[in-house]
């Protein structure tokens, strides 16, 4: 039954091929243009958020936002200068046009330094806003809270460019001064326009190598440019949908990185199969047609189309557009689950995620055919690079071929040959790379996601190391009682271990703010989470609430811990029905959760060893924040799974298929790995190549993310796929196909095959 919904749409594509193709380009430009201008004048980049992740409905997000409500103040920027005396006479004139212009902008409300206070520098209230080194001061501008976003964004800009010249009006006071211009709004412009350009980087990188990679696999440019346009337009497809999904959902700045490579890579895996099967097709076809004579077969083409096209089409439809279609299920399903979680960051990821996958699979059961059906028989005919002297040897090894005997044939045997010992190699090895996850941190990092010496990066800083007055405590308590009672309490915390001072009281609205200062300058090291963690252990008889950056980490942390065994039941029940209606087994989907396990934890103790560890910093140009990101961790999981599921798939299929044309399980599994092992290797060198390229920019997030799943396909793709399955398949033999009376009359009725 499904098979004639795969062949009905491979006839209606190569019935027309155009309008496949005119309505992909039409819905490409479209995505590109909404992407990169947007509607009303905002692009997606411009809506994209960014900050600290925060989990809805936990403890430090309750007191945020009360701190929120009841601060009062609008959006500001600050000033660092640098290189100046603050008490210089000659300092408040030059400071007094920058002044002037600065409170003439609309929707300013203060403009604050130490020179407006009186007697100046040594007022000792502007004891904060200069330098301990009294080599500089800060010039702070906070905006009216009331202004509307349109206004704000207006106001800042204009601060930001006036604020950007008070050096120059200084210069001649103080001819050695430095100045930058710093802000949350700054922070935020910073690391979108971080993702902006690392996307850049990463396709620029990851395009020309994966298109080199399909070169070689088919031996040719023609037929390795399919997927690319696939891949090209479901970039175009993904922007536009989370340009749409922006309007529903806060979108996290990294979001759109990880996304679009997870849909390139995926839309250049499901091309890659769907070009590579048609070959395979039209060999046989053409080669059935052979005997009927050439001229005939000519005329008849000219006047119907190819017949020999039409039929490898609609059989590589039924047979790799299944495959295609049920990987994406399979990888939509994972990625689906971290929208069981309460953290908004990770429902924006996987709704994002399924999204770009839809786009991903529609342009390959769709797009790429239509462009198989078009240039058709062309695809058979040796390309220029074939002719090249020195490519020629090497495309007689790497492109596609018919042979039921090679190099992934050959190494099955081998592995037959000695199940136990490849298993028990192929496991040791994983449990040693899985080994540094025992020490694994998690992290809430903010500033620390740009690369070192940004200049936001490098504004933070300064003003933690030069200004710690004016920075906010490692620990907030925002305190339901009078200022009496929280000053009383507050003057007991210095006893808590870790605690080096705590700040006065401070009324916000009802309520009080307390600010805990910890002896450890690192806000989400484990000492300040030891801090949390007896903060509200304590009773001080009146309603607290503690936030920070630990305390968020801690939510976090938790808000995982409550919804994983959910998330991670249906997606393994989801998954393991899939599968049992593929293959008729319980054993294979067992097999298959279990190795895909295994090789997880492999790939994130690899990734605690590089990021968290710091080894290899210097080759990715990053500096270690002692932890991984917290949401990170749960992205690598359900992506890195995804990605497990599909090669698993692609080559379960052709097992399967070859074990229901009645060969031996040992037979089926050795001649499938060669039908599937140089497609499964050649899908995974290319996502591999799609996601290295990402660790190339510049966002620590985006490296993580970029070369934890790298390492999960090579993993997958070398020591799971290629040994570590025909190993477990051989020993268990005709076991692999078991399933009890009862589910497989399931199976009979609801199978879904070929």
């Amino acid at each position: 039954m499904l098979a004639r919904v795969f062949e009905t749409l491979g006839r209606g594509i190569a019935r027309r091929p155009l309008i496949s193709v005119v309505v992909w380009v039409v819905l490409t430009v479209l995505g590109f243009a909404l992407a990169l201008v947007g509607v009303q004048g905002e692009n997606l980049f411009e809506r994209l958020s960014s900050g600290e992740p925060s989990v809805p409905g936990s403890e430090s997000q309750r007191a945020n936002d009360l701190i929120r409500e009841s601060s009062g103040t609008g959006a500001s920027l600050t000033l660092l200068l640098d290189g100046v005396d603050p008490a210089d006479p000659a300092l408040a004139a030059a400071l007094a046009p920058a002044h002037e212009d600065l409170a003439a902008i609309d929707g300013v409300a203060a403009v604050i330094d130490p020179l407006v206070l009186p007697q100046g520098a040594a007022n000792p209230a502007a004891a904060p806003l200069i330098a301990v080194d009294g080599d500089g001061f800060l010039v702070v501008v906070d905006l009216d809270p009331e202004l509307d976003a349109a206004a704000e964004a207006t106001a800042l800009e204009r601060v930001a460019e006036r604020l950007g010249t008070v050096t120059d009006d200084v210069a001649d006071v103080a001819p050695g001064v430095t100045g930058v211009v710093g802000g949350e709004s700054l922070i935020v412009e910073a690391i979108t326009d971080q993702v902006e350009e690392d996307l850049t980087t990463g396709e620029a990188i990851a395009l020309p190598i994966a298109l080199l990679v399909m070169v070689l696999v088919f031996g040719g440019l023609l037929a390795a440019s399919m997927p690319m346009v696939g891949a090209i337009a479901s970039i175009a497809g993904g922007l536009g949908m989370l340009l749409a999904l922006s309007y529903v959902l806060d979108l996290d700045a990294s979001t759109v990185n990880v996304v679009t490579l997870l849909g390139l890579g995926l839309s250049i895996d499901y091309g890659l199969l769907i070009v590579s099967r048609f070959r395979e097709e039209l060999h046989g076809a053409t080669g059935a047609e052979a005997g009927a004579g050439t001229a005939g077969a000519a005329r008849r083409r000219r006047r119907r189309g190819d017949p020999a096209v039409t039929t490898a089409v609609v059989r590589t439809m039924a047979t790799a557009g299944r495959t295609v279609a049920f990987s994406a299920v399979t990888v939509a399903i994972s990625i689906a689950g971290l929208l069981f979680f309460r953290p908004d960051i990770l429902r924006a990821f996987g709704a994002a995620g399924v999204a770009v996958i839809v786009i991903a699979v529609a342009t390959a059961l769709t797009l790429v055919p239509a462009m198989l059906v078009l240039l058709g028989r062309r695809l058979l005919r040796p390309g220029l690079v074939s002719r090249v002297p020195g490519l020629r040897a090497v495309l007689a090894h790497t492109a596609d071929v018919q042979s039921e005997e090679g190099a992934f044939s050959r190494l099955a045997a081998r592995v037959q040959r000695r199940p136990w010992l490849v298993l028990g190699g192929a496991l040791a090895l994983l449990a040693v790379l899985a080994l540094p996850l025992g020490h694994l941190q998690l992290r809430n990092s903010t500033i620390e996601l740009l690369p070192a010496g940004s200049e936001q990066r490098d504004y933070v800083q300064a003003l933690t190391t030069d200004y710690p007055a004016s920075t906010s405590p490692t620990v907030l308590v925002v305190a339901e009682t009078t200022l009496e009672d929280a000053a009383t309490w507050a003057a007991t915390l210095t006893d808590v271990d870790g605690v080096a001072s705590v700040d006065p009281p401070a009324p916000i609205g009802s309520r009080v703010l307390v600010g805990v200062r910890t002896t450890d300058d690192d806000a989400g090291g484990a000492q300040a989470q030891g801090v949390v963690a007896d903060l509200r252990d304590l009773d001080p008889g009146f309603p607290t609430w503690v936030t920070g950056q630990a305390a968020g980490q801690i939510d976090f942390v938790a808000a995982l811990a409550e919804r994983a065994p959910w998330a991670a039941g249906l997606v393994v029940l989801a998954t393991f029905v899939l599968l049992f209606l593929m293959t008729g087994s319980v054993v294979i989907p067992i097999k298959a959760l279990l190795t895909n396990i295994v090789s997880l934890a492999a790939s994130l103790g690899v990734l605690v060893w590089v990021f968290q560890d710091g080894n290899l910093s210097g080759v990715l140009d990053f500096v270690s924040t002692g932890g991984i990101e917290t949401y990170v961790v749960a992205l690598v999981i359900a992506f890195a799974f995804g990605l497990a599921m599909d090669y698993e798939v692609f080559l379960l299929s052709r097992i399967k298929e070859l074990h229901d044309a009645g060969f031996s399980n040992d037979e089926s599994v050795r001649l499938g790995l060669q039908r599937s092992g140089r497609i499964i290797t050649s899908a995974a060198a290319i996502i591999v190549v799609v996601f290295a390229g990402f660790v190339f920019g510049e966002l620590l997030v985006i490296k993580e993310v970029g070369f934890s799943l790298a390492v999960a396909v090579i993993i997958d793709a070398t020591l799971v796929r290629l040994l570590l399955v025909p190993a477990t398949m051989t020993l268990l033999g005709r076991r692999n196909w078991w399933a009890p009376p009862f589910l497989r009359r399931v199976y009979d009725r609801a199978a879904i095959t070929h």
